[in-house]
């Protein structure tokens, strides 16, 4: 059976990736923006332009990405939010691509949390890390699936995929003593769900004093900006790139008091 892309759905997902630009494109308040304006609107194309469809006809719908050299395809589910490549993963993707010498991945202890579909393990992993990619239980299939066709015999470090239910059984999965983790890396993992308390809780357990919180998130509610509040508590944290035509910003975070630990 084939998958034939309707023209409902392709206009689904252009929505996703581009209607936050288009929007600014056209509205005439936006058109006085300053150069930084024009600056963003012109890295947020050059970031969206890393996707692509297929052809009309596939056996299996997958979308497409160029991302270190390689065309990456991402098979989603469009009826679950944790497996759809929203645009803050491709932030990230970019971001890991074009800052290599100050973000060096090479043999780097890498885990992902809320991983989705998998698209920015399967960069790390490209880029040479040793990547674990976790998420629920249920979207792992979907995950390993993913990761296992872009970075099979391609990668130098085979990745991983574990489950990481947030806050639940951490000592026990994740234990302290063997977390040893130079980058955690996370996309979207902030929105309206209940458990922000228990993702500030994994934030936590997974550093160590040396550990670099690569974090995209987009601001959609005041929910949000708490959980920003909140996370300074217990990290510094830096705001490295922000895109206001997605209402995304990126940040770097390191644990407080790490120097004195």
């Amino acid at each position: 059976m084939y998958y034939l892309p309707s023209f409902q759905a392709v206009i689904r997902k252009t929505s996703i990736y581009g209607h936050p630009l288009v929007h600014q494109l056209m509205d005439p308040e936006a058109q006085k923006g300053d150069r930084e304006d024009n600056d963003d609107k012109k890295v947020v194309a050059e970031i969206m332009a890393r996707c692509f469809f297929p052809a009309l006809v596939t056996t299996i719908p997958w979308e497409g990405f160029h991302f270190v050299g390689h065309e990456i395809r991402i098979t989603e589910a469009m009826d679950c939010y944790g497996a759809v490549v929203w645009p803050s993963a491709l932030v990230l993707c970019y971001f890991l691509e074009t800052n290599v010498k100050q973000y060096n991945m090479v043999d780097k202890n890498v885990i992902e949390i809320g991983a989705g579909t998998g698209l920015i393990s399967i960069v790390a992993s490209l880029l040479g890390a040793h990547v674990t990619a976790t998420d629920l239980p249920e979207l792992l299939g979907n995950l390993q699936y993913n990761i296992s066709r872009n970075t099979k015999m391609k990668c130098k470090h085979l990745p991983q995929v574990k489950e990481l239910s947030w806050g639940i059984a951490l000592d026990k999965n994740f234990p302290r003593s063997s977390n040893n983790f130079d980058y955690i890396l996370a996309a979207d993992v902030v929105y309206a769900h209940p458990f922000l308390e228990e993702l500030l809780i994994t934030f936590d357990h997974l550093c160590k004093e040396a550990t670099i919180i690569l974090w995209v998130m987009k601001f959609r509610l005041e929910k949000e900006n708490k959980f920003v509040d909140r996370f300074k508590e217990l990290f510094d944290l830096e705001e490295i790139s922000s895109f206001p035509s997605l209402n995304i910003k990126l940040y770097k975070a390191m644990k407080k008091n790490r120097r004195s630990a």
